[in-house]
């Protein structure tokens, strides 16, 4: 299989590269030399799309990239920053496979559950039409949208709507955890929100899974089954950790820090895998226990 993988530089994109060491894979990246150190040396590099005369040669196309969406304040040139990462190089993908005489028989592209914007507790499927117009909705709705601009007669896309990655590697859980290792762990604000999850390995495997199945088109939660609460959350990472669960994160606090981002925190969605499991695919770790005790190895 001969893949174009944009984002390969990313928590999920090294872990997809990993997992497929039989494929022939190019990278899209900014910085080529920083990529060469952290990805093998069977991947190859390209800094700009020009570089690649035909995507006729790619089987798929798997469309990772875009600018971390809560590790900093969401001040007007941030948002701006999220939203490019994500909008201009799907337009440029679409744009060149739609410009080939055989084009790529599938084209993954990334999303998030930041497309439901804020739920409360109701249970959000695929199949959900309701959506809180906010700043995480209208950067998935575009990016969904041009990426539904391919040509799905001839190639399939699967749109990833990704809920939080648990791995040590990066990504939220080790911030999640650092206050729980120093011992002053505990929920945020009245810990009601919920926080829809994936375990890393899922998250890859469900990437291959969606790749492989000629069946597979459209918007698919990659979530785990079992979302939790933020205050169950916090105390199952206590219990694997074993450290206390005592303190809490006024929401005011989270507020100073992040600003306009610490909605995504406060509010939060209860979402659930539906077309995924639906089509057959089968969770390594469905629920939050089993997945934290493989990451912290108990």
């Amino acid at each position: 299989m001969n893949l174009l993988l944009t984002g390969g530089t990313g928590l999920v994109g090294r872990n997809v590269i990993k997992s497929l060491p039989d494929a022939d894979i190019t990278v899209l990246t900014r910085d080529t030399e920083a990529a060469a150190k952290v990805l093998p040396d069977r991947v190859k590099l390209v800094s700009a799309l020009s570089e690649i005369p035909d995507f006729s040669v790619f089987d798929g196309v798997i469309n990772l990239a875009g600018e971390p969406i809560a590790d900093k304040r969401w001040t007007p040139l941030q948002k701006q920053r999220i939203c490019q990462s994500r909008w201009d190089i799907t337009a440029q993908l679409v744009s060149r496979i739609n410009a080939c005489d055989s084009p790529p028989s599938v084209f993954l592209s990334g999303s998030a559950i930041g497309y439901y914007g804020r739920q409360g507790d109701k249970i959000v499927t695929e199949a959900s039409h309701q959506v809180h117009d906010e700043f995480t909705h209208q950067v998935c709705a575009k990016w969904e949208n041009l990426a539904g601009g391919v040509k799905k007669e001839e190639t399939r896309v699967c749109l990833l709507r990704t809920g939080v990655v648990l791995t040590e590697e990066g990504g939220a859980l080790p911030k999640m955890a650092l206050p729980f290792k120093f011992g002053v762990g505990g929920k945020i604000s009245d810990g009601e929100q919920y926080l829809s999850w994936i375990h890393i390995d899922d998250m890859v495997q469900a990437i291959l899974f969606l790749l492989n199945d000629p069946n597979a088109s459209g918007a698919y939660n990659l979530t785990a089954p079992e979302p939790q609460t933020n205050a169950a959350f916090s105390s199952t990472l206590a219990r694997t950790l074993h450290r206390p669960n005592l303190f809490f994160v006024p929401a005011f606090v989270m507020k100073l820090v992040l600003g306009e981002a610490a909605d995504m925190i406060l509010t939060g969605q209860r979402v659930l895998p539906d077309k995924l499991t639906k089509a057959g695919f089968r969770f390594t770790y469905p629920t939050l226990d089993v997945a934290l005790k493989e990451i912290y190895n108990n």
